[in-house]
């Protein structure tokens, strides 16, 4: 069972997909990505941060659990094994173990500690330990990598308690209360990305919504019987690799700003969403887009219509409102 409830105001966040080059590992071109994911490695996670401290807001940055380790010897004997994963033996025979100064990409042990020391405060929540597809793999499998996601973090002085699935395939959500994750990302809440198949009529249903610069959907959080808060995605920050380099900023940032005034009008929240490497290519055009959507975030923030929280600041606020969440609960 689950409910949604009432907010006494509109919320922007914003989640991050954290992963380097382990959600890319399972694709037969994974080696494409290198270059982006070194980019993102030297450039766009410094001059993300930069732009959260300089506008004051906190994001969830969900992390890959093995971009926590210092070095590995690419086994891993903690994480459970789905028979005939095709995905799972992929990450497995391609993470070269060592540690990071041989192999950049697989660990983040450094841009960890550097999203702490950020002048604004940060969320660090999980995305997985190696970027496994939840509806993939066995209740064994995902227990093991959530419990390897809770422990690597513990290292660093870190409890997970946002969480956003790989790919955005939802299963076993149950689970994700049993490690002591408070929250995770729904899927996005138009029809194109909530069907059980993509076909055809929904890509060009999300390529309409890009190119005529659609209103994106304003969410309200939903509370699951296990005690679970689910805030569902509103829009993903288009990347600008491939034929997505054609979209011109101003798109993407219209899009952006009109799910921000309606989430501050209708009291609902605007979930923006990104991967780095999504900004690695045509860097900076991407993240002058994003500082003008942090502007108009700024602007109606300061008219006390919008608050800027990350996924586990809007858990822990929906928790202090006893009556609503009560309200949720029993209906």
């Amino acid at each position: 069972m689950s409910a949604t409830v009432s907010l006494p105001k509109g919320v922007f966040t914003i989640s991050i997909d954290f992963e380097l080059i382990w959600g890319t590992l399972d694709k037969p071109k994974w080696k494409r990505f290198q270059r982006l994911c070194l980019r993102e490695r030297e450039q766009v996670v410094d001059a993300l941060l930069g732009l959260f401290a300089r506008y004051d807001v906190s994001a969830s940055w969900c992390t890959v659990g093995h971009l926590f380790l210092e070095n590995c010897t690419g086994s891993h004997p903690e994480i459970v094994r789905t028979q005939g994963s095709a995905g799972q033996a992929a990450r497995f025979d391609r993470d070269p173990g060592s540690g990071e100064r041989a192999a950049p990409l697989f660990y983040g042990r450094d841009l960890i500690a550097r999203i702490q020391r950020c002048a604004t405060s940060q969320e660090i929540g999980s995305h997985s330990f190696t970027h496994a597809v939840f509806t993939e793999c066995s209740r064994e499998t995902a227990s093991s990598e959530l419990a390897a996601c809770q422990r690597a973090a513990r290292q660093m002085g870190i409890e997970l308690r946002s969480f956003v699935y790989p790919r955005n395939r939802i299963a076993h959500t149950d689970l994700l209360v049993r490690h002591g994750f408070h929250v995770f990302r729904g899927p996005d809440a138009c029809w194109h990305e909530r069907a059980p198949k993509r076909t055809l009529r929904h890509k060009l249903g999300h390529v309409f919504d890009i190119v005529a610069a659609a209103r994106p959907p304003v969410v309200l959080p939903v509370v699951h019987g296990e005690g679970l808060w689910e805030v569902p995605g509103s829009m993903l920050y288009t990347p600008s690799h491939g034929v997505r380099r054609l979209i011109p900023k101003w798109l993407r940032v219209s899009r952006a700003n009109k799910g921000l005034r309606a989430a501050a009008r209708e009291k609902r929240i605007f979930h923006l969403w990104f991967h780095p490497t999504d900004l690695a290519s045509r860097p900076e055009a991407m993240l002058s887009g994003l500082r003008e959507i942090l502007e108009t975030a700024a602007e109606l923030r300061a008219r006390d219509a919008l608050a800027i929280l990350p996924m586990g600041g809007i858990a822990a606020w929906l928790n202090q409102q006893a009556p609503s969440l009560e309200m949720a609960r029993g209906a």
